[in-house]
């Protein structure tokens, strides 16, 4: 499909958010932003809560694509992620089908197979031995469950109502990794633009669900189904694997944090410090 030529973005005053509002214009995207939180800088953003279904199908109104970060990010009581995650979720989809936009970019994680074995061995690992996109989902969380809703809510509304969308499982969008295993799933920003603007103009994808990460050298996950829709990543964590060794240590088999792929959400998850978007 040609490039849209605006894109809502939900959830815009998070963090991967804000990065992607500085990165996406550049491949020729209008951005048109929406957030619970009031965005600095972007007076003509939508200020309002994916709960205001009035507000948010206003915002869906003339857009030709959605990227939809908005959400809890974190672990939080299930009350919450019910209410952000996944029924925010589902107004988002309707405001979508009510309005006509047919190409949803939906914010999944890796959280959605976070109690899955983590691949050991030497680095790089042989291609038989990275984790496959359809590895049955294990979510390690109420938010990976939120997620593993999400990507089938994203099915749902292609086989129904026709709503194409590329459901990525975002490894960790940061500038740089913080941790030992973020050197296997970190996302650069840089290579989230050129994965997001993929996913936002590909042609013929139904409902596609991809891996979000860079070319890592330790990478643990199959970036088949992301570069079959033109993704192709550039930047690699290996330059910051040997001061993250040195201060962290290498990985301990015997902590679930490190042989589990959810890391310390399957043991001690992280609670969300904002409001919900």
């Amino acid at each position: 499909m040609p490039a849209p030529r605006t894109v809502l973005v939900t959830g815009a005053a998070g963090g991967l958010g804000t990065l992607m509002r500085g990165l996406l214009p550049a491949y020729g995207h209008q951005l048109r932003l929406f957030d619970a939180a009031p965005i600095e800088g972007a007076p003509e953003a939508v200020t309002a809560e994916l709960a205001d279904t009035r507000a948010l199908r206003a915002a869906v109104r003339g857009s030709d694509a959605i990227l939809h970060l908005a959400g809890i990010s974190a672990e939080a009581p299930f009350g919450e992620i019910l209410r952000s995650n996944i029924e925010g979720t589902h107004h988002l989809y309707e405001a979508a089908r009510a309005e006509g936009v047919r190409r949803v970019v939906l914010a999944s994680s890796n959280h959605v197979i976070g109690w899955t074995p983590s691949p050991r061995g030497e680095f790089p690992l042989a291609p038989g031995e990275l984790i496959p996109i359809d590895t049955p989902r294990r979510p390690d969380t109420y938010y990976g469950l939120s997620k593993c809703f999400a990507e089938d809510l994203a099915q749902l509304y292609w086989d129904r109502h026709g709503v194409e969308t590329v459901s990525v499982r975002i490894g960790a969008c940061f500038m740089e990794p913080t941790s030992v295993r973020m050197l296997s799933v970190w996302l650069s920003p840089g290579d989230g633009a050129r994965l997001f603007h993929a996913a936002l103009t590909a042609e013929d994808i139904g409902h596609t669900v991809v891996y979000g990460s860079s070319a890592n050298t330790r990478i643990w996950w199959d970036l088949t189904t992301a570069r079959a829709i033109g993704y192709e990543p550039r930047d690699d964590s290996e330059q910051y694997a040997p001061g993250l060794i040195a201060e962290q240590g290498e990985p301990d088999p015997r902590n679930p944090e490190h042989s589990r792929l959810g890391g310390p959400f399957v043991t001690h998850p992280p609670r969300h410090r904002l409001p919900p978007s």
